[in-house]
């Protein structure tokens, strides 16, 4: 399977919820399949935090790396290609082809930086609506996603009640916790502590790599679980066989955390890992309502809502709530919690049942 990676350009200024505008924009996409000729077979996928479009297959562009749900979309997989037309864009605010503070500003010629606007999962979704509108769809069969893409998946019943038909929510949640927003408070201070940050003004110099790698390796760690980390690396140790002290990468589990870090920054930018996870601290749909459930009263679309036992960065807690909120608006919501010891992780890397779950869901819908 070839995916068809192509650039969608608005021209118009896109007014931000913080009342901001921020334009002309592009938002790097990918599709897969076909769209059919009534157009009401389309299915949005948003990716997590450090995702991006390439979903899966190989790229037209030539990208080697797979995609980053390989395991879910293709021919006969969980979101079937050869019955949907499955689109995926890399978000607003991002590093990979869509605008971000990497990207150049008209007014300056430079590089945003930090003068980047603020944008939020709303920002993002209704970049995303302007795409729905560039490929002709008028509404979306699903909106599917896990993590930050859960996220957008709950904005899009919210801001586009009409446009969407049915949405699935894995690993996710309604409202950041004040522990998650700490896990993401302590890498941004990493990247913030890099001396080669310069308060975002480093895309003529070098960059706070060594502060980027710390923050993906602290991240990382809250996507896995006890168990999956004992299973993995145990204790293990790769290169001394006693205790040494000699201060470098001994065990297993340092050197894959340290391998991980390193890889993430050829390929992600420090300011637009700044600005997501900002994206997902701001994230309430309850902000200014007497109760969640009040998020939901203009909301039509069916919901799958799947959480995993193991995953404590969004634990099954949340996903409930969440469920609750929509009950109390007689909205058709499915919830199932997965036995899991993948932690946070688990929807990227369990998707046999997945497949099983989004194919009965989709025919009802």
């Amino acid at each position: 399977m070839i995916s068809d990676q192509k650039i969608f350009n608005h021209e118009s200024e896109l007014k931000l919820q913080s009342g901001a505008t921020l334009g002309p924009i592009t938002l790097a996409y990918e599709t897969y399949g076909s769209l059919n000729p009534a157009r009401t077979n389309a299915i949005l996928i948003c990716h997590a935090w450090s995702g991006d479009a390439h979903l899966a297959g190989a790229s037209s562009t030539g990208e080697s790396r797979p995609g980053w749900w390989e395991e879910a979309v293709g021919p006969g997989k969980a979101f079937d290609t050869d019955k949907y037309f499955v689109v995926c864009s890399n978000v607003l605010g991002g590093c990979n082809g869509s605008t971000g503070p990497a990207s150049v500003n008209p007014a300056t010629g430079k590089p945003y930086a930090l003068s980047f606007p603020i944008v939020t999962i709303a920002d993002m979704v209704d970049a995303q609506a302007l795409l729905s509108d560039h490929l002709g769809i008028v509404y979306w069969l699903c909106v599917a996603g896990g993590s930050m893409g859960g996220m957008q998946a709950l904005q899009w019943s919210v801001s586009y009640p009409k446009r969407l038909r049915s949405a699935i929510v894995l690993a996710s949640t309604a409202r950041l916790s004040a522990q998650t927003i700490a896990l993401n408070e302590v890498p941004r201070q990493a990247i913030y502590a890099d001396p080669n940050w310069r308060k975002g003004e480093y895309y003529e110099g070098a960059r706070p790599d060594s502060g980027l790698a710390v923050a993906r390796m602290i991240g990382h760690i809250t996507f896995l679980s006890d168990a999956s980390m004992r299973e993995k690396f145990g204790r293990r140790m790769r290169i001394n066989t006693h205790y040494g002290y000699t201060f470098e990468s001994e065990f297993e589990v340092e050197t894959y955390l340290t391998y991980r870090g390193n890889q993430f920054t050829k390929r992600f930018d420090a300011n637009s890992f700044l600005y997501l996870s900002k994206a997902m601290d701001y994230f309430d749909l309850s902000y200014g309502l007497p109760s969640l459930a009040d998020a939901f009263r203009k909301t039509t679309a069916k919901f799958l809502v799947m959480s995993y036992t193991s995953d404590w960065l969004y634990p099954s807690a949340q996903s409930k709530e969440l469920v609750r909120a929509l009950l109390q608006n007689d909205i058709d919501a499915t919830y199932v919690e997965i036995n899991s010891d993948y932690g946070h992780d688990a929807f990227l890397l369990e998707v046999d049942r997945l497949a099983e779950l989004a194919r009965d869901f989709l025919k009802r819908v």
